[in-house]
C-alpha cells in the first residue's frame, strides 16, 4: 500500500533491455537518502517486488503495509519432501504482535506463524515460496524485515487509550 503522496520528481537515468527483463535506473536522491531496509544488498542480489493492491486485486496474503518494524535474523532451516521449516528471530519488543496462526510478513511475504518461541517464530515455507521469493535463497546468519500484523498495533492502541 502507498499513500499517494509524492515526495519528489525522480528521473529516468538507463533503460536496459535484456532477454528476459528491462532494467529501469531512476535518480531519486531524497527518497533514497533514508533506505535502511535494503542494508547489505549487493549487485546480483534477488529483490521481492510487488505491485500496491488496487480494489480490483484478489486479497490472497493479509493487510501488509510495507513498513519495516524491526529487522530478524535467519536461524535455521529444515528442508523436507514438502517444504522448508525454518526459524526466525524476532526482536523482543516486537514478539508481542505475534500469535500462533496468525500472519507475520518476512522481507515483504506475507506468512502464517506455525511455532512462537520467547523471541522467534518457526514457518512451514511451500515449493512456491522457496522458488519465487527471497526466503529460498536465506541461510542462517542473513537478515530478514520483519512487519508485524498492522490489526495487533491498532488493537494495542485502542486499549492503550482506554485505560486512559
Amino acid at each position: 500500500m502507498f499513500t499517494g503522496i509524492i515526495e519528489e520528481l525522480g528521473k529516468v537515468t538507463a533503460i536496459e533491455e535484456q532477454p528476459d527483463a528491462v532494467r529501469i535506473t531512476i535518480y531519486g536522491p531524497l527518497v533514497t537518502t533514508d533506505i535502511n531496509s535494503l542494508d547489505g544488498v549487493k549487485v546480483g542480489d534477488p529483490i521481492n517486488l510487488e505491485r500496491a493492491m488496487t480494489m480490483q486485486t484478489r486479497f490472497g496474503g493479509h493487510h501488509v503495509q510495507g513498513h519495516v518494524d524491526g529487522v530478524g535474523l535467519f536461524l535455521s532451516r529444515e528442508k523436507s519432501e514438502n517444504w522448508d521449516w525454518v526459524r526466525i528471530q524476532i526482536p523482543k519488543e516486537l514478539m508481542k504482535y505475534v500469535v500462533l496462526k496468525g500472519s507475520i510478513t518476512l522481507d515483504g511475504i506475507s506468512l502464517t506463524v506455525n511455532e512462537v518461541g520467547e523471541d522467534f517464530v518457526g514457518l512451514s515455507l511451500i515449493p512456491e515460496t522457496l522458488r519465487l521469493t527471497t526466503l529460498g535463497y536465506k541461510a542462517p546468519g542473513d537478515k530478514v524485515n520483519v512487519e508485524v500484523d498492522v490489526m495487533a498495533k491498532h488493537i494495542e492502541r485502542l486499549i492503550e487509550m482506554r485505560d486512559k
